[in-house]
């Protein structure tokens, strides 16, 4: 039988010259182009993702070659659908993902996840020293990673730009979680945050005065609260009173005066960062016990192993405790509560890290040149290379301007 014979729709069929066919756009491949695995988050609590869709278009059309895990951007409520559109490689396969020369992730990869990973890669994620084991460095450094810390990456003008940012998120969560559990309907004190005419406003006390405490300290005033702002530096604290643009208590840390305000807060924000690989107590159990029954405690600091003796690392789905009829909240990233939000401040942070590391040829050349991404390295091709992670762990350090030195 001929062509001509055939039925209409089938003839039709056959000739695939008159319909459009949609070809993928071809992109130039650059000699120094990255292959970059998003791999899909496997802890429970984790719903960000590092590269939104848009930033995806931008990478691939500079000709780099992103492989994400179908359903990675579902918890932020980006579709596999935006990323394949925006040129990104959609695989089912984890092992397919850590294949790649550079493994971007918000969370630290689990045991499992570095075992399927290249010897020589590049992992950039979070370490989260409150939750790591020797175990997860041991096999870090096995695998003779790059590894990048993405709360130790630093600007131009040695800031953190990635904790910045989630600092914000967090802080201006605050004391949206604190509202919750301060009602009756979680079995608070039945207190609203802030305060009305006729009725006392709600004492909220900060520990620590940086980005966490300005984003809290704005939210509460904003409600009417007062608030007393707690840190050792002096300065911080002068200029956390100038950001804000409202008169504020400051205080150093006085065991006497810190025990009073506990006794008084509605509300404590536990927001001091780690100092030389090790983490401050500030609230001891004592004063978490002549607190209020009913009142909060929101540690943000327990990524780092807190700041309030009370805390315990807790999760989204079981994200609160009580303990001497105190309410405690310890979820480390707070900022997945808003994880689209997190997403697209995580994503603006790194694409332009990756714009760079591709055109100077890779992360390996880019940290040889750059002073401010090797402060983000914590391992680096089988040797541990961050001195406070070192201590914390009791495992041999060496400088990384060592290995840069030789490269001279």
């Amino acid at each position: 039988m001929n062509d001509i014979s055939k039925p209409g729709f089938a003839q039709l069929a056959g000739e695939q010259n008159l319909y459009p066919q949609e070809v993928p756009a071809k992109t130039a491949k650059k000699p120094n182009a990255l292959q970059i695995g998003v791999p899909r988050e496997v802890a429970k609590q984790e719903k960000r993702v590092p590269l939104k869709p848009a930033s995806v278009g931008v990478l691939v059309a500079s000709g780099h070659e992103i492989i994400i895990q179908s359903e990675a951007g579902i918890p932020s409520n980006f579709s596999d659908q935006e990323y394949s559109e925006a040129g990104a490689q959609v695989v089912y396969s984890a092992k397919k993902v850590f294949e790649c020369n550079t493994i971007l992730k918000v969370e630290p990869p689990s045991l499992k996840e570095i075992e399927l990973m290249k010897p020589g890669s590049t992992l950039l994620s979070a370490f989260q020293v409150g939750k790591q084991k020797v175990k997860y460095l041991e096999a870090i450094n096995k695998k003779k990673l790059i590894a990048i810390g993405y709360e130790f990456i630093q600007d131009n003008e040695g800031g953190l730009p990635l904790v910045r940012a989630m600092s914000e998120i967090a802080g201006s969560n605050v004391m949206i979680i604190a509202a919750e559990y301060l009602s009756s309907a979680n079995n608070g004190r039945g207190i609203i945050v802030g305060g009305i005419t006729g009725v006392p406003p709600t004492k909220v006390m900060i520990l620590g005065a940086g980005t966490v405490a300005e984003f809290a300290a704005r939210a509460a005033l904003g409600h009417g609260a007062e608030v007393r702002v707690f840190d050792d530096n002096i300065y911080k604290m002068r200029r956390l009173k100038h950001t804000i643009g409202h008169e504020i208590h400051t205080s150093t840390f006085d065991a006497s005066l810190l025990g009073k305000e506990a006794r008084e807060a509605d509300v404590i924000v536990g927001a001091i960062r780690m100092e030389r690989g090790k983490n401050k107590i500030i609230i001891s159990e004592d004063m978490v016990m002549e607190m209020k029954p009913g009142s909060v405690i929101i540690d943000v600091s327990i990524d780092q192993g807190g700041c309030i003796e009370t805390s315990e690392m807790t999760s989204h789905d079981n994200p609160v405790f009580v303990r001497h009829e105190v309410i405690h909240y310890c979820v480390p990233n707070i900022a997945s509560r808003v994880a689209q939000t997190a997403s697209l401040a995580i994503s603006n942070i790194f694409m332009p890290i990756l714009q760079e590391a591709g055109e100077m040829g890779g992360f390996d050349e880019m940290i040889y040149q750059k002073p401010w991404l090797q402060k983000g390295v914590y391992s680096y091709n089988g040797t541990l290379t961050n001195l406070n992670i070192a201590k914390r762990f009791n495992l041999g350090y060496k400088d990384l301007s060592l290995f840069m030195a030789a490269r001279i």
